[in-house]
Order: structure tokens, then C-alpha cells, then sequence
């Protein structure tokens, strides 16, 4: 590479790890040599009036090319934030959502905010969020050049989702101040052997668990555990390729197809812990901030509980704030392990955790040092906008000075649902798994937890029926509770249609109800039924790991009518408390601002 070929490259859009492959060097010291040269990209300004007035906060992009570098000097003391970068499923807009509070928060104690970001759909990069915005890629290289460029007095990666996270050891290495929760510790959040390490330290429990870098150690790690069993790669983005297994069958086409295993890169394999309850906690510390972390203060934000089953990504599950069925004492060592896990992080800022509750045990699946995709959800249930408070911490201020040192109750119930586009998708099957696939959620308010469900069902899919008939089939793990289901059904006045197997079970317990041919078997059929719009509710749980087609094409006709579908008798339960609530109070609509006075 002579200095005109590199100049020529740089200018031609190539990026120092680009050059680096092609060349065999390493990015370091491709980095040292364009320094050494000189070549160090010029900012352009886009002026975001037109020229019509002064604009206030401009908008800069670098250039290789031969011109003036237009950015305005200023001495002001400047913490940059790094944003998600485009939007797309298991990192989206609510990571944007604590950008932006992070940028309102330290104007307020007078800041200057340096935001990067390349999404132009967000509202990081409206022109009046920020002093000043870089759009550019968040790779290393260019926020690099941008920091020294602007000379920063730190730089905040725990609000922009993996993907800035992902870069963080790298920039501290390449001397940014990274604020908040160190590199360091967020590595030992990610890195399974050294989070296995730590709560064995703190003496709490997780699932059996171990690591794969092929696939006879999958395998034996498998028969270890027994099956079933949760396999995913290693510092993964929405729960992508993750996976339920139940057998070496399974197993096998998982570690061929799915994934590609190394050393490097190896595969997580836990013990899966079939119908346990799971709970997310996001919570807010300053622990950093003291000599002793004894003298933190650490504040659970919110603590919700997923209606769907263990296993189900927590970026799709339904959740309820607060907890609707665990007892005092479980959530209590949820808060005793959260506190305990903050403090040997030493958490300056956010932390989120997902525990699976079985009987009286509480798991810890996952902590993430960082801001999570519930803080907007949990922010507007209590009231509270914990990422304006996280970034003031990392900046500086403790808890008690801001003051908020206590756990705040909500004001009501809150429901977190999901939004999916299974219509715009035919014959994709509905069901929920490890990997995530919602592109949005809504939030159903009230005193009331079954109206809050049902303002939650108005809100992302279709409105729960007040009457009608329900289509009922289940698995057979399900079928022990299926006729005192139904029961409330027939009590709320809808008519009972199934297929021959639920169909038995109803009769049995002494119900009335329409028996449907099978698919396959001729018609009438739950088909007809769902095109005619004579089915007003669907309870259809999955048999077994592999759908069978009849399944699925029963769950995308329920989509494609947008008829209410239930797949776990959870939700179907919260479906009977909602409409129970609506034939007995009404609802009401209040705003978030009514319910917080």
C-alpha cells in the first residue's frame, strides 16, 4: 500500500478493516499508518434550514475527499452517544427511545450532545434532539475519528442495543472514556464462563447449562443435561437462530443448518425449564459512583412477568406489570439477586435481568448491563424516565441526589403485548419462540388486570369478542385443563366447537359442543367456519415441537380473518378474565398522565 494507493482507497469508501483483510494487516495498523500520513476524514455540515436561518444543530458526514472541515468549534464539556444504527427486529425503535432521553437528560445539566447514528427514520436524528449529529456507520473507525474529532469527554454505548456494545472494548482500548458500566463488566455480563463464575460467587442458581464448539459436544452436553434443551450462539442480536430441542435428531439439524460453531464463536446449550414462569426486571444503579458499593443505591424499575410460557423471547412475550401470580417471597429474592448482581458489576447506569421461576426457585437466565427494549414500557408504567436518570448517573450524579432511591409501585395494571406482521407473511406460522419477531408492542392500562389485557388485545391484534363461538384444540399436555376453560367460556355465553379429540373431552365434563371434521376429513371444517366468520375465538397449543400443517394453516386463517387466536392456554385464561371484566365494568380511557395523578 503506498500513501496514494491508501489515500485513493480511503477516498473510494474503503474502511481501515476492509484494507486490512485485503492487505493481511491487522485494523490497528492500517489506523497508525493513515495517521501517520495524515489521512483523517474532513466533517461536511448539511444545513438542516436551507440557508433560510441559522441552523442550530447541524448535521456533519465525513469525507475522504480533498476539502474544508466544517465543523464549528466550541468548548463546552461533550459526551457523545452512540445509537442502534438502522432498525430492524430485536433492535428497534425503543433503544432510540433512551438515545433521545439521554440527550434531554444532559442538555438539562449542560452538556453538549454529540449524537452518531445512521438511521434517518429515528428520532435520534430529528435536528432537535441533539446539539450535534454524525451520520455515519457505528463501526469503530468512524466513531473514533468523530470522538477525537470533537474531542469528547465520553461516550455512552449502553443505549443503543448490541450494537454499539459490541464496539465498546474497542473504543476503550482505543482511549474513549466509555461512561457508565465498564467495558469490562459488561463482558463478564456476556462471556458465559466468567457470568457462570459469578453466580456461583453469589451463590444464585441457573439453569444446567454448557458450551459447544461442534457437534459431538453438543451432543454430549445434551445427554448431560436431558432434553429438552435451549441452544443459541454465543453475542447474538433478538434471540436470532435460537432454539428449542428435544432430540439428538433435532439437535444434529441444528448445529448443521443453523449455526456455524467455533472455538471462537461457541454454542450455548441450557437445560431447558419447561412451564416456568419467566420475569424481566430492568433496574437503575449508581454503584460505580461510590468507593464502596455497599453505599449504592440500586433501584428495581419494574419487575414484569410474561404471560406466555418460559421460552418465548421476551422481546414477543405478553407481560404484566407487576407480577400478577408470584408470591411476596419470590419476588423479594428477585430483588435480593438483582441488588447482588448489580453491585458485583459494579452497574453505573441500567441493567436488565430474565429469571425463570419454577415452584419456589428462581433461575437467572441473562443479565445485560445495559439499557433493554422494556425501559420505555416500564418508564411509562411507574412514571418515571429511567434512561433520562441512567444517564445522569453515568455522567455524574448519584440516585440520591436526583432523587429516586425507592421502588416505585404502578399507579395500575400495565400489559406489554406484542405486535407481529404474520399477515403479511402467508403460511408463516404464528407460533412464538426463542427467536424474536415482533416489529412493535402496545401497552392496555387499568385498575382492573382483565380490562387492562383486553385494551392491550384492542391495541395490537383483534378485540376480544363479547360472544360467539370459540374453536377449542389442544394438546394433550393441555387437556387437563381444557374443560375448566371451556366451562368459563359457556359461562360467558359463547358455544363450544371443536374436533373429535378436544370434542371427547368437553363431553365428558358434561358440555354442549359442535363437533368439526378434521382437515383431512371433509367439511365442515374449523376452515369454513373461520372464511365465514362464523368463529369468533380460536384456543389452538401446538402438538408438539414441528407444527402439523393443519395447525398452522388453522392459525394463519385465524390471522388473515382477524379472528383472536390464543396458542397457550395462558393467554387463553387472560382472555377469559378480559372478557369477563368488559361484560362486567366497561372500560374506560384514561391517559398515562390520569393514571400517574
Amino acid at each position: 500500500m503506498t500513501p496514494e494507493l491508501l489515500a485513493k482507497a480511503k477516498s473510494y469508501g474503503f474502511s481501515d478493516r476492509q484494507i486490512a483483510n485485503l492487505t493481511r494487516q491487522t485494523e490497528d495498523a492500517v489506523r497508525a499508518r493513515r495517521k501517520e500520513l495524515g489521512l483523517i476524514p474532513a466533517f461536511r455540515l448539511v444545513d438542516t434550514c436551507a440557508a433560510e436561518f441559522e441552523a442550530f444543530t447541524p448535521y456533519y458526514y465525513s469525507s475522504f475527499d480533498r476539502g474544508d472541515d466544517e465543523v464549528r468549534p466550541s468548548e463546552r464539556r461533550k459526551i457523545m452517544i452512540l445509537g442502534g444504527g438502522p432498525n430492524r427486529i430485536g433492535q428497534g425503535i425503543e433503544f432510540d427511545y433512551c438515545c433521545v432521553h439521554a440527550a434531554f437528560a444532559l442538555k438539562e445539566d449542560d452538556f453538549e450532545t454529540i449524537m452518531v447514528n445512521s438511521n434517518p427514520e429515528t428520532v435520534s436524528t430529528d435536528y432537535d434532539t441533539s446539539d450535534r449529529l454524525y451520520f455515519e456507520p457505528l463501526t469503530l473507525e468512524d466513531v473514533l475519528h468523530i470522538y477525537e474529532r470533537e474531542k469528547c469527554s465520553g461516550a455512552i454505548a449502553q443505549f443503543g442495543g448490541q450494537t454499539p456494545l459490541n464496539l465498546a472494548l474497542g473504543l476503550q482500548a482505543n482511549g474513549v472514556n466509555i461512561i457508565g458500566t465498564s467495558p469490562q463488566s459488561i463482558e463478564q455480563a456476556e462471556d458465559r464462563e466468567l457470568f457462570s463464575a459469578m453466580l456461583h460467587k453469589l451463590n444464585i442458581p441457573q439453569p444446567p447449562n454448557g458450551l459447544a464448539t461442534n457437534e459431538t459436544e453438543a451432543l454430549r452436553e445434551s445427554a448431560k443435561l436431558g432434553y429438552p434443551v435451549l441452544v443459541r450462539p454465543s453475542f447474538v442480536l433478538g434471540g436470532r437462530a435460537m432454539q428449542i430441542v428435544y432430540s439428538d435428531d433435532e439437535l444434529r439439524r441444528y448445529m448443521r443448518e443453523a449455526v456455524q460453531a467455533s472455538p471462537e464463536r461457541p454454542v450455548l446449550v441450557d437445560k431447558f425449564l419447561e412451564e416456568a414462569t419467566e420475569v424481566d426486571v430492568d433496574c437503575i444503579a449508581d454503584v460505580g459512583r461510590y468507593e464502596n458499593p455497599d453505599d449504592a443505591t440500586i433501584v428495581v424499575g419494574g419487575m414484569l412477568e410474561h404471560i406466555e410460557y418460559a421460552g418465548v423471547h421476551s422481546g414477543d412475550a405478553a407481560m404484566v406489570m407487576p407480577p400478577h401470580t408470584l408470591g411476596e417471597s419470590v419476588m423479594q429474592t428477585i430483588r435480593e439477586y438483582t441488588h447482588a448482581m448489580a453491585r458485583e458489576l459494579k452497574v453505573t447506569g441500567l441493567m436488565n435481568v430474565q429469571y425463570a421461576v419454577k415452584g419456589e426457585t428462581v433461575y437467572v437466565i441473562e443479565v445485560n448491563p445495559r439499557a433493554s427494549r422494556t425501559v420505555p414500557f416500564v418508564s411509562k408504567a411507574i412514571g418515571h424516565p429511567l434512561a433520562k436518570l441512567a444517564a445522569r448517573v453515568m455522567a455524574g450524579k448519584t440516585l440520591k441526589e436526583l432523587g429516586f432511591t425507592e421502588e416505585v409501585k404502578p399507579a395500575c395494571w400495565a400489559i406489554k403485548e406484542s405486535v407481529f406482521p404474520f399477515n403479511k407473511f402467508h403460511g408463516q406460522d404464528i407460533l412464538l419462540s426463542p427467536e424474536m419477531r415482533s416489529t412493535g408492542e402496545v401497552m392496555g392500562l387499568d385498575d382492573d388486570l382483565g380490562i387492562a389485557f383486553a385494551k392491550s388485545q384492542m391495541a395490537a391484534n383483534s378485540a376480544l369478542p363479547g360472544g360467539g363461538k370459540v374453536f377449542i384444540s389442544v394438546n394433550d399436555t393441555d387437556k387437563a385443563q381444557v374443560a375448566t376453560l371451556a366451562k368459563n367460556f359457556v359461562e360467558l355465553g359463547f358455544e363450544l366447537v371443536a374436533t373429535s379429540g378436544t370434542a371427547k373431552i368437553l363431553k365428558q365434563a358434561g358440555l354442549e359442543v359442535e363437533l368439526l371434521h378434521k382437515l383431512a376429513e371433509g367439511r365442515p371444517n374449523a376452515l369454513d367456519l373461520l372464511k365465514n366468520g362464523e368463529i369468533q375465538l380460536v384456543v389452538n397449543t401446538p402438538a408438539g415441537q414441528t407444527p402439523r400443517a393443519d395447525e398452522i394453516k388453522i392459525r394463519t386463517t385465524a390471522v388473515y380473518t382477524r379472528t383472536p387466536i390464543m396458542t397457550t392456554m395462558s393467554c387463553a385464561q387472560a382472555a377469559v378474565l378480559g372478557i369477563r371484566a368488559l361484560k362486567e365494568h366497561g372500560y374506560e380511557v384514561c391517559t398515562l398522565q390520569e393514571h400517574h395523578a
